[in-house]
């Protein structure tokens, strides 16, 4: 069944979401809770160890039934009936979009081109499991025959950023296994890696479903001659493994078939995390904990898949963000967990987002005449409470946020838990309530100023208040929560595309700087700058110039 091709603001949901908005544009959050007393009960979702809380946002009762109205009339439901059961939703590519079958039960039947890939799911997860075990506890040995100490992931998008915010979210639960990750093309940071790490104890993962990514192959090509000035070539089979559907490719580069995972065509790099692509994650913090993060996914995705929309997460969130970005013209949204161990996932998220819905061509094939894709950017609270909250308090843009925060403490320290969850909670309630400028003036009436330096400072400490949040409050970080919380995200990129009218699931638009980069890598080789435009040259001039 292929998704409705629906133009979202010939809608009469989206007309009537118009004419509402000129009337409630300029509503205060504050006044909208003196009003209804229960409004904080009414905008909330508590789900298993989640609460959501959505009342702070420029919203009433009949905003969010109008964005109700907007989700049935563009088809939501049947298209998330599309999206799980194998249906080429990827239409642009030919394929399904199927990376919720990764962390299904072993029992559920999900079709592609007729054939349950379950089984097949299963089997690369066992594989994976054997190998962790056998890396972990040592039976698998490095060519001196000492256990291995550190492992590194090579590789770029999708290929490297989810493994890298896993592991680096789940430290609590990391093993005795050191994780690196070389990504980056640049050949300083693949060198400063190497600088770190003994030839005879360190395992590497290559990811790359063609096995003819650039960034990726150079980076294991300079590893691999970093390796061989220690060892032999046929000592590259214990030390190598791939993550990869180019088997010949794979073998040529030595590593054991034995040591080949496979991928699959209907799973999107920046969604493969759950596939072999996590086998880092695996090595890093043990399979069992992989296996919970896969197992916390597949709630959110039963939890998403069922649930009416009004409580749905991951709709909600979708709903609230398409009012911002379509009717508000909020073009940026702030990810501020108040967790360290999440210091990765709003960069995580900018490439789930912005590659999936960065899109200007409808799936009619039109281009779009509306905002499409939100700007996704974030750190950690409480370090970006000093950095750009200044703006989100006083700038002059609308920037919406998620705050996410956890209940307890991984290493139980109540105090510095305490003080993180009261920044966390007076963060939103301040953006809530701002300062008005009576305030303010009583304020400043105790600090023993003149009549002229009160009125000289009071406007510039005046906040306005009235700025958007979602409070995202979860019991604990365990791999369980934090596979809801990145499937939560899933979902909501997939209901934004489908409101949006576009496929989130193709990416060309990282392709054509990729091809002109091999066109002028020639060209700096050989010297001859004269098929492009005067600014390229004069680029590629100044490069010679010091190369």
């Amino acid at each position: 069944m292929a998704l409705s091709t629906i133009n979202p603001t010939t809608t009469s949901a989206w007309k009537a979401l118009q004419n509402h908005f000129d009337t409630v544009n300029e509503l205060d959050i504050k006044d909208l809770f003196s009003k209804n007393k229960n409004r904080a009960d009414k905008f909330n979702v508590s789900w298993e160890d989640f609460y959501v809380d959505f009342s702070k946002n420029r919203i009433t009762e009949n905003t969010f039934k109008l964005l109700l109205d907007l989700a049935k009339e563009v088809k939501l439901k049947e298209a998330i009936t599309s999206y799980y059961s194998g249906d080429i939703i990827n239409k642009t590519e030919n394929r399904a979009v199927l990376h919720t079958a990764l962390r299904g039960k072993e029992s559920d039947t999900v079709l592609v081109d007729g054939k349950n890939v379950m089984p097949e799911i299963f089997t690369v997860k066992a594989k994976m499991e054997t190998f962790t075990n056998a890396i972990v506890k040592g039976y698998k040995k490095g060519y001196t025959d000492k256990i291995f100490t550190d492992v590194v992931n090579i590789g770029i998008g999708g290929s490297d950023l989810g493994p890298a915010m896993v592991v680096e979210s789940l430290q609590f639960y990391k093993n005795n296994l050191n994780t690196h990750f070389v990504s980056n093309i640049d050949g300083d940071h693949v060198s400063e890696v190497l600088k770190k790490l003994n030839p005879e104890t360190t395992l590497f993962v290559i990811v790359s479903k063609t096995f003819t990514t650039q960034e990726t192959l150079t980076n294991a090509t300079t590893i691999r001659k970093w390796f061989l000035k220690h060892a032999k070539q046929e000592d590259v089979a214990k030390h190598f493994v791939a993550v990869s559907t180019n088997t010949q490719k794979v073998k040529a580069f030595g590593i054991n078939e034995n040591n080949i995972f496979p991928m699959w065509n209907w799973v999107g790099g920046r969604f493969s995390l759950w596939s072999a692509v996590g086998l880092t994650i695996s090595l890093a913090v043990g399979f069992d904990n992989f296996n919970k993060l896969l197992k916390g996914a597949n709630a959110m995705d039963l939890h998403f898949k069922n649930e009416e929309f009004d409580n749905n997460i991951p709709v909600v969130l979708a709903l609230i963000s398409v009012w911002y970005n379509n009717f508000f013209g909020a073009e940026s949204e702030a990810v501020i967990a108040y967790s360290q161990y999440l210091n990765q996932f709003a960069t995580y998220l900018q490439q789930g987002v912005m590659e999936s819905n960065g899109k200007s061509i409808d799936r009619n094939g039109n281009k779009v005449n509306y905002q499409t894709g939100t700007l996704i950017w974030g750190e950690p609270g409480t370090n970006s409470q000093h950095a750009f909250f200044q703006l989100i308090h006083q700038g002059t843009k609308l920037i919406p946020a998620d705050f996410i925060g956890f209940a307890k403490s991984l290493h139980s320290n109540q105090d510095h838990q305490d003080k993180l969850i009261s920044n966390y909670i007076a963060q939103t309630e301040a953006l809530l309530n701002g300062k008005t400028e009576v305030e303010v003036l009583k304020e400043l009436k105790t600090q023993n100023l003149s009549d002229a330096e009160i009125k000289e400072l009071l406007p510039f400490k005046v906040f306005e208040g009235n700025k958007p949040t979602n409070s995202i409050f979860i019991k604990k970080l365990t791999p369980e929560s934090l596979g809801k919380l990145i499937a939560m995200y899933e979902h909501k990129i997939f209901v934004q595309g489908i409101i949006w009218n576009i496929y989130s699931y193709d990416q060309f638009g990282v392709e054509l700087g990729k091809q002109l980069a091999s066109t002028i890598l020639e060209d700096i080789q050989s010297g001859n700058f004269k098929n492009h435009d005067a600014s390229t040259r004069n680029i590629l001039e100044f490069f010679k110039k010091f190369r």
